[in-house]
């Protein structure tokens, strides 16, 4: 069975009068453990498509099927907990609070879920952190971190409450090309121990180098889906 299946989806923007298509019906599974890439032209609908997988934004028209259950009737706190429990969500901003360290960053997301006791937190966060490369870098700010290193929180992050499915939208776009490798390689590993889901939203061509699958998307259509050893 398809982790996330897609059937017919369409999303439109309403812009005043005018009608703008973002989506145009468009079908695709995606099985457990793959590590895509979707990629297109800036305002080709990826990061739309992306939202729409995410729960952050809803259809149009079509059908998501997620693990099976179709999250088209979901009401606003049944698609908050399908994200809080399910998804986890890498950004190109990192999206980090500033006032809180690294641990606390990545913990947050754990608190969010309120099953683990302090200590169990604690030994959670610093084993990602571990296998992000930050252990020693935990208790610092945001404003105390490269560009590299808040990505490799924000992985962190997206990883402790060890989702069913990453999302990342442009995950390397403020990222020189070395970082990138680096912050590229870890997802990679994640991805083939935790046999995580990984879907990428980009225009980078050392992401589309990683990827096992490639999902071309032009004009809210899908027009390539290539699948690569």
């Amino acid at each position: 069975m398809a982790l996330v299946k897609l059937i017919e989806l369409e999303k439109i923007y309403q812009q005043g009068k005018i009608a703008v298509p973002a989506l145009r019906g468009i079908d695709m599974e995606i099985e457990s453990g793959e590590f895509t890439t979707i990629f297109g032209p800036s305002g080709s609908g990826k990061t739309t498509l992306l939202n729409m997988i995410g729960c952050l934004d809803k259809s149009t028209s079509g059908e998501i099927i997620f693990a099976g259950n179709s999250i088209n009737q979901l009401n606003r706190n049944e698609l908050a907990d399908i994200r809080r429990y399910n998804l986890g969500f890498i950004f190109q901003s990192y999206n980090l609070i500033p006032v809180l360290t690294a641990f606390e960053n990545v913990e947050f997301a754990i608190r969010l879920i309120d099953k683990h006791t302090k200590k169990e937190r604690r030994e959670k966060v610093m084993h990602i952190l571990d296998e992000v490369g930050l252990a020693d870098m935990a208790y610092r700010k945001p404003n105390e971190l490269s560009g590299g290193q808040k990505q490799r929180v924000a992985i962190a992050r997206a990883l402790i409450k060890e989702p069913k499915l990453v999302l990342a939208d442009e995950p390397t776009a403020n990222l020189d090309s070395e970082t990138s490798e680096e912050v590229l390689e870890i997802m990679k590993k994640m991805n083939k121990e935790l046999n995580t889901t990984f879907i990428f939203s980009t225009h980078d061509p050392q992401v589309m180098e990683y990827a096992k699958r490639l999902v071309e998307i032009k004009d809210g259509k899908i027009t390539k889906d290539q699948r690569r050893d």
